[in-house]
């Protein structure tokens, strides 16, 4: 049965009401990834986690993230509930602030839950606003976005997935995972750093170009050189691009359509 979540309200000092359930349970999953990810993840995320001072032993407060990002790139993040408009989503972005989901799974639901929670979003995403081209990059795309307007939205969404999302980058190690998905999901850490995916080397008309699925396991990812890399793209004449995207239509989709209710 699928489990429903609400969004919890802070209190006067900007802090939410965890509980000692919610503690173990982000100590859990905290534990569970930092096992596997030296080698999943790229040097700049690992660093980020230790610089947020994240650890297993409390649930992180938005307020004390937000503060530190402040002290480091100028980036920061805000509580919100679990779904905004896009409009919310790229303005927050634009003021390079990342929205958090501030309720946290539970335990029936630690393997996967399809809506971003606490989890996902602050040891998922937050750890490489620590790093100043990736925290330029994302203020760039929310403000790219917003400047493109409503009829690009969704393409600009296939960039967000496959970069903040699911982004690999190349480094001296071999290739690692930058991506919110494979910090924050075990099988997709696994899968990521397989012989099972296909790589690409990161081209913005592609990814314009590929379809997803949010329910699996990803069967392409594109691959960067270094984060700089990713804000160059965005001065390219990305509504052309998009335009052109939409007259050559979707690359063939590399998963089953998705089965019927």
């Amino acid at each position: 049965m699928k489990q429903t979540y609400r969004s919890i309200t802070a209190d006067a000092q900007g802090r939410y009401p965890y509980s000692a359930e919610d503690d173990a349970v982000w100590g859990e999953l905290f534990t569970r990834q930092m096992a596997t990810l030296p080698d999943v993840m790229a040097p700049a995320y690992l660093e980020g986690v230790q610089k947020l001072g994240l650890t297993a032993d409390k649930t992180p407060q938005v307020i004390d993230i937000d503060a530190r990002l402040g002290e480091l790139t100028g980036a920061g993040a805000s509580g919100v509930p679990a779904i905004i408009p896009p409009s919310k989503f790229y303005a927050l972005l634009a003021d390079r602030k990342f929205p958090v989901a501030t309720f946290l799974r539970r335990r029936e639901e630690m393997d996967y839950i399809e809506e971003p929670d606490l989890f996902h979003e602050v040891f998922g995403h937050c750890p490489l606003l620590t790093n100043e081209a990736y925290a330029d990059f994302i203020q760039a795309f929310g403000n790219k976005a917003i400047a493109l307007g409503k009829g690009y939205s969704w393409h600009m969404f296939r960039l967000f997935w496959f970069t903040i999302e699911f982004g690999l980058i190349r480094t001296d190690a071999g290739l690692r995972g930058y991506g919110a998905g494979i910090a924050s999901s075990p099988a997709e850490a696994a899968h990521a750093m397989s012989d099972t995916p296909v790589i690409r080397d990161f081209d913005l008309l592609e990814v314009f170009r590929t379809p997803y699925r949010i329910d699996i396991v990803q069967p392409v990812y594109f691959a960067i050189t270094d984060f700089a890399q990713l804000t160059a793209a965005l001065d390219q004449d990305i509504a052309a691009l998009i335009d052109q995207a939409k007259a050559m239509g979707d690359l063939p989709a590399l998963f089953p359509a998705k089965e019927s209710a």
